[in-house]
């Protein structure tokens, strides 16, 4: 299974890939199996402007794109819901992709365009970068009409404006997640309309986050010196076979029909053909609110007056023709300065899986979706029905995670890689199995070696990772000997980094229950996935030495520290787990191994200034590796081991100069000059652009990478950012705020939406996985710890301490921390949004020697303990938290 073969076709094998730049390389020129290697380029001094980084730690505003500085074609935010297949909200508001349709081909887009490497023109498929070289544009993209206007009344004339970006001098978007904000204004128009939009998002509640609808909350206000009348009006095609009809195989049919306090018109089509299709569905548009005027047949564009006014309840259209539904709400008298909300939802309904997901006998009967609602009106119902508490749920999370005292910008691209969960990446099937590609279509079957860097879901939506634990990885991917086959029913051997990945994913869904039931259910099997990768050990000496696939899809021979790092964590997370549950022998064994591996890896395994792979004894160099070179994960079992309060597995100071050589060796503000010596990797950073190679030669040793070149080579030359996203969170968590959140903006910027799509983080195909390790970095600024079955809480943030707020997300509820220093001493709080908090300890990072906690006023017994720079209070008595109450702490 090779996922990115790409380098292979382009004959990356081949000696003479590094013979195409002979004439342009710089002395010294080092041979290399009879031709010259690229030297090291990267400079050490980035020259940073120091008042540039000091603007980095400030919350600034939300990033807003706009019309007039032409940066809203690209944009796409996922605004459906999970595993529903991806509907895109644009920069001006309206929908467009629409690949709901259950499409077989490869990415958002599948297209092959041309890039030149510095040396040649390419061919890049969608795999290998097509999308981040030439993004697809949303006007080229629309599938399915739809959209919004808004008309007024005022001095005898009426106006409509769509909103749409033609139709206004100014058109901005706010680009947060999951709800993004788009405003409309013009000079000579008397209304000013804001757009709110996106799929129901409620973290903990994965069903709920998992219905194939989009809403949108649209205001209007007159900014006009006299009253008017105004309305909203918005529209939807009938989706029903909008891909494959033809004509003479039947009719599409719209329906009104009317609930408690809504208005929805219902979209299918009745077929003469038997036989089912992928885009077989139904779709439907619904307005919340009492007054509207539904048309199921809608006048043609331009929008007229009509659209307001004109009532029709059913109607009907030939297979191939365009049938369009109307639903307008009330018109309304609107005072100088006032406003009137108008909300609409959107829901579709295709059942049909993937014939690339034939293997899977989950998939046989569809989706999750399906197996609750019958056809999209029923979704409309439900989600009509219960509009206010879920769309309020929505806008709350909205709220709190957004109101935090990081920076805004920061705060965005930890959060907006988890819309990768509301796009045709992941599936979740009627059984409510979880399942997900590596990329859109690209590299099947939720890949350990892939997901397991992805640390959005397991704190946001953890019942989907905890069910993915137990009934795939340890269920139907484990084999006898308690190997995980790394893409399940896709693959047939385990990959050792995505062994280890999911030992400590297990311990981070352990943290994330209530209780510990998950653990001791799966204590069995857990037990034998640990033996399995601590047995890949053969010397004893705590250093995996098994050659096996990783996710540079290569086999390396030899002691790698990036994989014995990964597996000492894990070791340290298996320990954990066997101490809870009172297996003392085994986590003794643990203990062991940890400890070994921990002195061997600082012994052997560190050249003085960061981690290499040392070679195989027999095999040597002969296949390709890292070897004495600088790679991008080489200390990654710390940064995992900081993401699920492991505590310090090896050498401080030796982990700091890894990091430090990641920065000075790998980092550089203008990817080109490297990119262009040192070719045959993929577009996931273009010149000018900053970025973290995967894999450098600073000191232009000989034969660095082995002796047999391979096309996998080509990945050293990249920037990847899930990669990137590991490095950025382990910075911040070691103190390296700087080079944290310089690195974290350099994504950032790569995809700014004069560029591309900021909401789609692209590696192999689009909306890739591995991107989701972006929380990552959240999760290490707030310095958060948890344990759900100890209720234990911990927040130490990395900067700002003396006045800080953030977000949480725990086993049963979420809500807000905030703490702020004074003459009095600390005040802390915890705030619960949402569901419950089980509390036993509170760790906090502050000195001080006495406690008062209250809740609601209410003075709740605690202790305080002083442990070096930390305190921890405890609760002799569990302390239950529900939701809209605030525990209140004074420290002195």
């Amino acid at each position: 299974m090779e996922r990115r073969s790409f380098i292979r076709q382009a004959g990356l094998a081949a000696a003479g890939l590094f013979s195409l730049r002979l004439e342009a390389l710089a002395s010294p020129k080092p041979p290399y199996s009879g031709v010259l290697l690229p030297v090291h380029n990267i400079p050490a001094n980035k020259q940073l402007d120091p008042a540039w980084v000091r603007s980095l730690y400030q919350r600034t505003k939300p990033t807003t794109y706009t019309k007039s500085k032409n940066e809203l074609r690209y944009i796409g935010m996922p605004a459906g819901g999970l595993h529903a297949g991806t509907v895109y909200l644009g920069g001006d508001g309206r929908l467009w992709l629409w690949s709901i349709y259950n499409d077989e081909r490869e990415g958002i887009e599948p297209k092959t365009v041309l890039w030149n490497d510095g040396v040649a023109d390419r061919q890049i498929r969608n795999r290998d970068g097509a999308s981040y070289v030439e993004p697809a544009i949303a006007a080229n993209r629309r599938v399915l009409d739809q959209g919004f206007a808004v008309m007024v009344e005022t001095g005898g004339k009426t106006m409509i404006a769509e909103l749409r970006e033609e139709d206004w001098e100014e058109v901005s978007f706010e680009a947060t997640y999951p709800v993004a904000t788009v405003r409309y204004r013009h000079r000579k128009f008397p209304l000013e309309a804001t757009l709110r939009g996106g799929g129901i998002f409620i973290p903990l509640d994965a069903d709920n986050s998992g219905l194939p609808a989009t809403v949108f909350d649209i205001s209007i206000k007159n900014i006009s010196a006299q009253p008017v009348r105004a309305a909203v009006a918005g529209w939807l095609e009938n989706g029903a076979r909008k891909i494959s009809a033809k004509k003479g195989e039947g009719e599409k049919w719209n329906h009104v029909a009317k609930g408690n306090g809504y208005t929805r018109v219902s979209s299918k089509m009745d077929k003469t053909a038997e036989f089912s299709r992928p885009d077989d569905g139904t779709t439907c548009i619904a307005y919340i609110g009492e007054g509207a005027t539904a048309n199921a047949n809608a006048h043609p564009w331009p929008v007229t007056a009509d659209f307001f006014t004109t009532q029709a309840d059913s109607a009907t259209a030939e297979a191939d023709a365009k049938l369009v539904a109307s639903i307008a709400g009330p018109k309304k008298q609107l005072a100088p300065g006032a406003v009137v909300e108008a909300q609409f939802i959107l829901t579709w309904h295709f059942n049909h899986p993937l014939k690339k997901t034939s293997k899977l006998k989950d998939a046989a009967e569809g989706y999750l979706y399906a197996s609750r609602f019958k056809n999209a009106a029923s979704v409309a119902d439900y989600l009509a029905e219960q509009f206010t508490r879920l769309w309020g749920q929505t806008l709350r999370w909205h709220k709190t995670y957004y109101d935090s005292t990081l920076p805004h910008w920061f705060l965005e691209r930890a959060l907006l890689n988890i819309g990768t969960l509301a796009t045709a990446n992941t599936y979740r099937f009627a059984n409510g199995r979880f399942w997900g590609w590596e990329g859109v279509n690209a590299c099947e079957g939720t890949c350990t070696h892939v997901w397991q860097y992805a640390q959005a879901m397991g704190r946001i939506f953890p019942s989907l990772e905890s069910d993915t634990r137990q009934r795939t990885d340890l269920g139907n991917a484990m084999q006898d000997d308690g190997g995980i086959i790394f893409r399940a029913e896709y693959e047939h051997r385990p990959a050792i980094d995505g062994q280890a990945g999911t030992i400590l994913r297990i311990y981070r869904e352990h943290q994330m229950s209530a209780s510990d039931a998950f653990l001791r259910r799966n204590w069995t099997q857990i037990k034998k996935a640990v033996n399995f990768m601590l047995a890949q050990d053969k010397n004893g000496d705590g250093m995996t030495d098994t050659p096996m696939e990783n996710t540079l899809d290569a086999v390396w021979e030899g002691e790698i520290a990036w994989i014995v790092g990964l597996c000492i964590a894990a070791a340290r997370a298996a320990q954990y787990m066997a101490e809870e549950v009172e297996d003392t022998a085994f986590a003794a064994r643990c203990r062991d191994y940890v400890e070994k591996g921990s002195a061997n890896m600082s012994k052997h395994l560190f050249n003085g200034e960061y981690f290499i792979h040392r070679p195989d004894a027999v095999q040597g160099r002969k296949k390709l590796g890292s070897y004495n070179t600088c790679h991008i994960d080489q200390v990654y079992g710390q940064s995992w081991a900081f993401q699920v309060g492991l505590g310090r597995l090896w050498d401080k100071e030796q982990t700091l100069s890894a990091l430090r050589s990641l920065w000075k060796y790998n980092f550089t503000m203008d990817v080109g000059p490297y990119i262009k010596t040192h070719i045959g990797g993929r577009p996931y950073a273009l010149e000018g652009e900053g970025g973290m190679i995967m894999n450098t030669n600073p000191h232009n040793e000989e034969k660095p990478f082995g002796e047999n070149v391979t096309w996998q080579l080509g990945y050293f030359h990249e920037c990847m950012s899930g990669f990137e996203h590991q490095v950025a969170s382990h910075m911040m968590a070691e103190g390296m705020t700087d080079e944290a959140l310089v690195l974290t903006r350099a994504i950032h910027d790569r995809y700014h939406a004069a560029k591309r799509n900021p909401y789609n983080e692209i590696e192999c195909s689009d909306h890739y996985a591995r991107a989701m390790a972006s929380y990552g970095t959240f999760i290490t600024a707030c310095g958060f710890e948890y344990h759900g079955p100890k209720g234990d809480l911990r927040f130490a943030p990395a900067f700002g301490k003396q006045q800080f707020r953030a977000p949480f997300t725990a086993a049963e509820g979420w809500g807000t921390f905030s703490q702020q220093s004074g003459k009095g001493g600390w005040r802390c709080s915890v705030s619960l949004g949402y569901g419950a908090l089980q509390l036993r300890t509170l760790r906090l990072k502050a000195a001080a020697s006495a406690v008062t906690a209250t809740v609601g006023g209410r003075k709740i017994p605690a202790s305080l303990d002083r442990n070096g720079e930390e305190v921890t209070i405890r609760f002799p008595q569990t302390l239950q938290l529900k939701e809209g109450e605030t525990l209140k702490i004074q420290l002195a």
